[in-house]
């Protein structure tokens, strides 16, 4: 990978398939963090949408917490159950690139806006190129510094319904919308929000040339899904979208998906079988 000194770029077949911006630039509410955009095919089409009008905070493919014990690292308001809707707090925090240990292994910290280190985070993440389809292996180990316990939430574990996102979110392009939504067991479309399953797909279509795109979530089993496909394209397999996460002092925890980004539309066949030939999430 090419490293610009605020990002990584890494091409393959003359195509520039990923880029990592790890010293971002953007406004404190939106949660400043690293992302990763664009991500493309191999035949060059993007698959990441960046700062969309209605959701300013969602950048590409990034980790994110969106209720941290009252702190929020996702971006925008915090949704206030009481009120039922988002308000926008001085509560936003940031997470810092420190340094990089190794190729690919990097250090972070979360720091809230009252300027409180309450997160040490390892992050590693590999590129695998094949013929028609590129993977990328992300894993994080996330220790608590708070000196007290760190509770994980979302929307949903703070009253709203089917609004359960928090962890890696990926937010595609406006032409993906509508796309289709497949997963194990013969599942599909939206209703696989909230539910748990291995593995998640989404495929749509590109506006300008004749091409589709698939990507294919894979995650650590017992996750659940937030999933949409009408208003805008989304998958993020959710650490908390029921129930809070307790992390006590000292803590880790630790996280690893695989995101695979292939050529054209694949079939439910083709999907599955990649899912039973496909190495887990790499820790």
């Amino acid at each position: 990978m090419k490293d610009t000194g605020s990002e990584l770029i890494h091409e393959a077949g003359g195509v520039e398939i990923l880029r990592y911006v790890y010293r971002p630039g953007m406004p404190v509410e939106e949660s400043p963090k690293p992302y990763f955009h664009p991500l493309r095919t191999l035949d060059g089409d993007v698959v990441t949408g960046y700062r969309p009008h209605d959701h300013r905070w969602h950048k590409g493919l990034q980790m994110t917490a969106s209720h941290l014990s009252g702190q929020n690292f996702w971006g925008g308001g915090t949704y206030v159950h009481d009120q039922a809707r988002y308000i926008q707090r001085d509560n936003n925090g940031t997470m810092r690139h420190e340094e990089w240990l190794s190729p690919g292994v990097e250090r972070l910290t979360w720091w809230t806006r009252a300027g409180e280190r309450w997160v040490e985070e390892t992050r590693r993440f590999q590129v695998t190129v094949e013929e028609s389809w590129w993977r990328l292996d992300f894993a994080t180990s996330l220790r608590n510094v708070r000196g007290a316990d760190l509770m994980f939430g979302s929307p949903t574990t703070h009253g709203r319904p089917l609004a359960g996102y928090s962890g890696l979110f990926w937010r595609g392009p406006r032409d993906l919308t509508g796309g289709t939504i497949l997963s194990s067991d013969g599942r599909s479309g939206e209703d696989m929000m909230g539910q748990n399953a291995p593995w998640l797909a989404y495929t749509g279509r590109h506006d300008e040339v004749d091409r589709a795109s698939t990507l294919l979530f894979l995650s650590e089993p017992g996750q659940t899904w937030f999933a949409r496909n009408a208003w805008f394209p989304a998958v993020n397999p959710s650490i908390a979208f029921h129930d809070e996460v307790r992390l006590p002092p000292e803590a880790t925890l630790d996280l690893a998906y695989a995101l695979v980004i292939g050529n054209g539309a694949w079939e439910r066949e083709r999907i599955e079988e990649h899912v039973s030939r496909a190495a887990p999430p790499r820790v």
